[in-house]
């Protein structure tokens, strides 16, 4: 009697447990994250993993309106000096840390003078910030500057729990600790990172999901196949000649959005002896390789129409775009003119890429493209945070990488074009653009910022320290049961909302 009482108990609670661990929602990633600190990260994939680790000051919408989070509402003052935020009550980071007016004093003044941070250039407008109430924060800048709001959208805008960071210094990414709706749990390199659901969040009936696994498979034919075994429940960056299949197929479902961002290539400038090349030291090259690539022909044989031709770091549908720059047909005769002009006939160059299919793919359609004109690539594939690492280090001559984009304009080239800009590998120095982009982030009137863009944008288009390429779209497949996802143009995995049925 006894021994089947204890069977029947164990049979209730194997059923009781079964829905809860049906609630976790694994996602595959096309890289793995670096280091999980807001500070010093960089990775697209490391933002995915924040959206449901990390909360920031505001959020985007699926419009690209700033809208609160963290944050309840701001307002600059009269001469755009100040801006003053109001905070959200009742909030508490992962470790307990309350969030008020001190904690975001914390993470700002971290993220402005961290040695290892990259969010400088981001807030180089912020002379200082101080608490002007318990859950109100005043920045004062330097200038005014229309871009800071957007920028604390993003990584700039994490707030990390103060005592965590101050405990751990710039290890504070081996354990992160966040206000977001899940918790760090663990990381395994190149394998997963776990997170589970924090149950004091300040927002907490929106999230349904217990736990979340997210999983580095940078092959796409592996990602998708784990998807369709059931072994994933979201993938992201689907490759384009897989949205027919995926589309016909009764147990998944597609979701997509045109990013902000681009794709291109930094050329290595002035970062070390391996800019002491002839594409590094002389933009007449840099100009011929540009034109011998066919960008359309790029965007239909790689990207299956799915992607934008571009030659510029808004794509051409942007309000921002500099329409008296179109993207340039392919001219290998001028590419080869160029090249004589500079004193070169064959001009050798390795071009480092991450090691995933579509990009490897679109690497060797460029090699083939621009040896027409006369250059020798070798292509070298590596895993896309060394990719990172070694732009970081100036082991590089090109480098071909992917930027997610940001609301703002001055996200998209700020910190990548500008003297002192905080992701500036290529090390290019134009005291020329740093003052438009300066005073285009100062200007509130948006033609005003729009002919300063256009200004940067043509000397930038000449000494091309980045040589765009294109613009992705982001393209989601997600097994039925997900629901409440929501594809947004940032490319972002929001977790609010979400369900798994059974």
């Amino acid at each position: 009697m006894t021994r089947h009482l204890l069977t029947a108990t164990a049979l209730a609670a194997l059923l009781t447990a079964m829905p809860a661990a049906a609630q976790e929602l694994r996602i595959g990633l096309g890289d793995d994250a670096d280091i999980l600190d807001p500070d010093q990260s960089r990775t697209f994939v490391g933002r995915i993993v924040y959206a449901g680790l990390c909360d920031k000051l505001v959020d985007l919408d699926a419009d690209v309106n700033i809208i609160p989070m963290l944050a309840t509402d701001w307002a600059y003052s009269d001469d755009g000096m100040q801006l003053v935020m109001n905070l959200r009550e009742g909030v508490v980071f992962h470790d307990g840390t309350p969030f008020d007016a001190d904690a975001v004093v914390a993470n700002i003044t971290r993220s402005m003078t961290l040695p290892e941070s990259r969010r400088k250039s981001e807030l180089s407008s912020v002379a200082s910030i101080t608490a002007t109430g318990p859950l109100q924060v005043t920045f004062q800048l330097t200038a005014p500057d229309a871009s800071l709001v957007a920028q604390l959208s993003d990584r700039a805008g994490m707030m990390i729990s103060p005592t965590a960071a101050e405990a751990s210094g710039a290890d504070f990414g081996l354990n992160p600790v966040c206000s977001g709706p899940f918790k760090f749990v663990e990381r395994i390199q190149q394998d997963r990172i776990v997170l589970e659901k924090f149950d004091d969040y300040y927002d907490a009936d929106r999230i349904h999901i217990e736990r979340v696994t997210y999983r580095p498979i940078p092959d796409t034919t592996v990602r998708l196949a784990n998807l369709r075994s059931g072994e994933l429940d979201i993938v992201e960056r689907l490759a384009a000649p897989d949205v027919a299949a995926v589309s016909q197929d009764p147990a998944l479902q597609l979701q997509e959005a045109v990013g902000l961002g681009y794709m291109g290539i930094y050329v290595n400038i002035d970062n070390g002896d391996r800019s002491q090349t002839p594409v590094g030291q002389d933009a007449r090259v840099r100009q011929a390789f540009s034109l011998a690539v066919d960008r359309e022909a790029l965007n239909q044989v790689v990207f299956e129409g799915t992607a934008r031709a571009g030659n510029q770091p808004f794509p051409p549908t942007s309000p921002w775009y500099n329409q008296d720059l179109p993207v340039q047909p392919r001219d290998i005769e001028a590419a080869r003119a160029l090249l004589a002009e500079a004193g070169q006939d064959r001009v050798a160059l390795e071009i480092q890429h991450a090691n995933t299919p579509v990009t490897a793919q679109m690497m060797q359609v460029i090699q083939a493209m621009v040896a027409e004109a006369g250059f020798d690539v070798t292509l070298r594939a590596t895993e896309f945070a060394t990719l990172l690492a070694e732009q970081t280090a100036g082991n590089f001559q090109f480098s071909r990488s992917d930027w997610s984009g940001r609301p703002d304009p001055d996200g998209n080239l700020h910190q990548f074009v500008t003297c002192e800009g905080g992701i500036n590998d290529p090390k290019y120095c134009n005291p020329e653009v740093d003052r438009l982009l300066n005073e285009a982030r100062a200007a509130s009137d948006v033609a005003v910022r729009k002919d300063l863009y256009d200004q940067a944008s043509v000397i930038l288009n000449k000494d091309l320290p980045v040589i765009y390429l294109g613009h992705q779209t982001y393209i989601f497949a997600l097994e039925q049961s997900v629901q409440g996802f929501e594809a947004l143009p940032d490319g972002m995995i929001r977790l609010q909302d979400v369900t798994l049925s059974e």
